[in-house]
């Protein structure tokens, strides 16, 4: 009996670990910027996102639209862009290899492939190489039930 109630608390002391360790991960750090639009990590380009119309949902594929300007303004045409994420807190990367399939106007580009297979923190990262001048930008999303937080 004494070996049951020892095998129970432990279950029950781990199970609870689990469950905090859970939450903890699903639960984004209140100061993250999750604006949309911000410069590059050295400044050399102004990037912004766009998601899909009807947002972002968990399981299925979509498409981001993709402006890249310089500081004063000027789209940023025949870049090569790298795209890359994951889940900071969960330490895996993005389900799918979602790469940009086109430029539909100077400085506007297609991401493809996009898929996210949870609700939590997300980033999106990207190496911009834009005649020989080499940046990057990372952008943190958080998604729930109700879409994209903003």
């Amino acid at each position: 009996m004494l070996r049951r109630s020892i095998a129970f608390s432990l279950f029950a002391a781990a199970a609870t670990g689990l469950a905090v360790t859970l939450v903890a991960c699903s639960t984004a750090p209140n100061d993250l910027d999750l604006s949309l639009r911000h410069p590059s990590l050295q400044g050399r380009f102004v990037v912004d996102i766009e998601p899909p119309a009807r947002g972002p949902v968990i399981g299925q594929m979509h498409s981001w639209t993709l402006r890249v300007a310089t500081p004063d303004g000027l789209p940023v045409s025949q870049a090569r862009i790298g795209v890359d994420g994951g889940m900071p807190q969960h330490g895996h990367g993005l389900p799918t290899q979602p790469r940009i399939t086109r430029e539909t106007t100077p400085g506007t580009y297609v991401i493809e492939g996009m898929k996210f297979s949870m609700t939590g923190w997300w980033d999106l990262r990207l190496d911009i190489d834009a005649a020989g001048t080499r940046d990057k930008a990372v952008f943190n999303l958080v998604l729930a039930d109700g879409g994209l937080k903003r």
